[in-house]
């Protein structure tokens, strides 16, 4: 399934959007194209939801299902999420 998210810039990003996913639902077949903005991740189609919450917990809200307050909340949690991504290569 793909997944078009905001807030992604770097591999950072994607480094940390890999990790978590690949954990959380014991796979590895994440993939994610920064330059896109989207997730790839080989899994049932009835976990999409569960996918992304666990996105948007990271920051990385599915694209146009946040808005305002909540946009900032994410973009927020992206850049945590992209520096410990950094830091963990």
């Amino acid at each position: 399934m793909n997944i078009t998210v905001e807030n992604i810039k770097c591999g950072g990003c994607a480094g940390t959007i890999t990790k978590k996913l690949n954990a959380e639902f014991n796979t590895d077949s994440v993939k994610v194209e920064v330059e896109q903005g989207v997730v790839n991740i080989n899994i049932e189609d009835n976990k999409r939801d569960e996918v992304t919450k666990v996105l948007l917990g990271l920051g990385y809200p599915e694209t146009d299902s946040v808005h305002g307050l909540s946009s900032a909340k994410a973009k927020a949690k992206s850049f945590v999420s992209c520096a410990i991504g950094k830091m963990d290569k």
